[in-house]
């Protein structure tokens, strides 16, 4: 089963760099007045990081919440 897994590890990693190095073209963002250029698959990247960490903090403090509703 170990196998399983290193091999699904390498295909996904396989698969993002091939997404990272198809999708070099570069956009310009801006908020607030401010504006950064980088390349399309550096932005997706950091936009899905983004919503995982937004999104487990949103977790947790529902969780929390929960938990207060209880005692």
């Amino acid at each position: 089963m170990r196998y399983v897994y290193i091999a699904l590890i390498v295909l996904f990693t396989a698969a993002v760099l091939l997404f990272k190095f198809q999708n070099l073209t570069s956009v310009t963002i801006s908020l607030l007045g401010m504006s950064a250029t980088l390349p399309v698959s550096g932005l997706l990247i950091l936009v899905y990081v983004l919503g995982m960490v937004t999104g487990s903090a949103l977790f947790g403090l529902v969780r929390s919440w929960i938990r207060g509703a209880r005692r």
